[in-house]
């Protein structure tokens, strides 16, 4: 690879810094040399985005398996990416069904999703389900990154305690992360916080005053690096430099849309005699775009390798108004076979796979050692639930997009046997990272394909 200037050669890990803040950098030029000798390259990534409420199934299923699939409407938006994604179906979460438990399907397939292990039927203290893959992945390589793990989510009327799913204890409905058998990873619904945590070293004893500054002169984080940031950049070749300021453009529009909300939220009128609503106040879909941003900077400045996504969690009855849809989503889910409510489910599940793939959009712009940063990426993108109105937990709607820097062979419709296990997946992702996991969940080995 071509070095604009040789005479810089800089750390992988190499941070814009100022008062109160750390801004990890994305990969330069100037960091082959370093980064060849001391990572072998680009490191590998694995996230986990959870949508509830299962899917349109006839609309998400591909007719055609192998390469040059088709796509069936609610995957349509993928099209540009289809060679970056494959469409599993097979996969299944046999704990996430009732066994003696009886009902409370969603709280189970929030909880099983990435741990593949039945929760203990509780509405108590004594939970018990198991620990979720990411999790392992983070107790293995966390140490390599500043976050060990990210875990986010849009749904702000979660709640860690108390009884929500027919005689679950909440946790398990609004989490899908879990450090270990009792103790859940809550996800963090607001972007600022998210933002503080990239941008901020906690370890840096003026973070609190660089906070406070910020807030009070109204400034900009970049205001702050801004000297550090100039001296980088005239060390840097053409090519490196012209990827700085795209990355700081991109920071800067994130940091002003995370101002706007909290603004229009600011702004908003108090309700007197009416339930919280379900969300962040305002925009939706603004709020779920902020997030994929924030993900996406994480992933390209090397945060964290390893993030979970809920969006919404299970049993979500958020409607969807600017799709033509004011029926809650959960309710609808329980279609009975209308055609007219399948439609609506159908759009909502669209609504979201164009989220994601402008999320995907953004990390093949990214450039990085071996390529993009979704080509050193593992993302898995579905559901513990297919068709809502039977809560099946069989033959689930999953994507797995990336390259996975190159073990993955992304670009068609794998079926697999019934109901293999979706941990199966899970533990060849942790093999490729590099993670020796024998078992997660109800695995039963590793799965050939993807």
């Amino acid at each position: 690879m071509h070095i604009p200037n040789r005479s810089l050669a800089i750390p992988r890990r190499t941070f814009l810094r100022g008062l109160g803040t750390c801004i990890a950098l994305p990969w330069l030029e100037a960091m082959t040399p370093v980064a060849r000798a001391v990572l072998g390259g680009a490191p590998r990534r694995m996230v986990f985005v959870y949508l509830p409420n299962g899917m349109d199934m006839e609309n998400w299923t591909p007719r055609k398996a192998g390469a040059g699939y088709d796509l069936p409407m609610i995957l349509e938006p993928l099209k540009a990416h289809q060679q970056h994604v494959s469409v599993l179906s097979g996969l299944a979460h046999l704990n996430a069904r009732p066994g003696k438990d009886g009902a409370g399907d969603h709280a189970r397939a929030n909880a099983t999703f990435l741990t593949g292990a039945r929760a203990r039927k509780t509405a108590g203290a004594d939970i018990h389900v198991g620990a979720s893959v990411d999790q392992i992945a983070a107790q293995a390589i966390g140490r390599e990154t500043r976050l060990p793990s990210l875990e986010m989510t849009c749904d702000t009327s979660s709640r860690q305690a108390g009884a929500c799913d027919s005689g679950y204890a909440c946790a398990y409905q609004n989490n899908i992360s879990w450090r270990n058998e009792n103790t859940p990873m809550p996800p963090i619904a607001d972007p600022r916080l998210i933002f503080e945590r990239l941008f901020g070293a906690a370890e840096d004893p003026d973070l609190a005053y660089g906070k406070a500054l910020r807030e009070s002169c109204r400034g900009s984080i970049l205001d702050l690096v801004r000297d550090d940031a100039r001296a980088l950049q005239r060390g840097l070749g053409a090519s490196d430099r012209r990827k700085v300021d795209e990355y700081l453009t991109a920071l800067r529009e994130t940091e002003v849309g995370i101002a706007q909300q909290q603004k229009f939220r600011a702004q908003l009128p108090k309700p007197s005699a009416m339930e919280k609503p379900e969300g962040i106040p305002g925009d939706f879909a603004a709020h779920t775009q902020t997030m994929y941003d924030l993900l996406a900077l994480a992933l390209a400045t090397d945060s964290t390798r390893i993030a979970s996504f809920m969006v919404l969690r299970e049993g979500s009855n958020r409607s969807y108004p600017w799709l033509g849809v004011n029926d809650g989503h959960h309710e609808i889910s329980h279609h009975g076979g209308s055609a007219e409510k399948k439609a609506k489910i159908a759009k909502i599940n669209q609504w979201h796979v164009e989220r994601f793939a402008e999320f995907l959009a953004k990390l093949k712009t990214m450039r990085e050692a071996g390529g993009t940063v979704l080509d050193n990426s593992m993302i898995v993108f579905g559901s513990a639930i297919a068709d809502g109105d039977r809560h099946a937990h069989h033959d689930l709607p999953v994507i797995l997009a990336g390259g996975g820097g190159g073990v993955l062979k992304p670009g068609r419709h794998v079926q697999f046997d019934k109901e293999t296990p979706m941990t199966n997946l899970y533990v060849t992702m942790l093999n490729h990272m590099r993670v020796k996991a024998e078992k997660v969940g109800d695995s039963t080995g590793l799965i050939e394909g993807v």
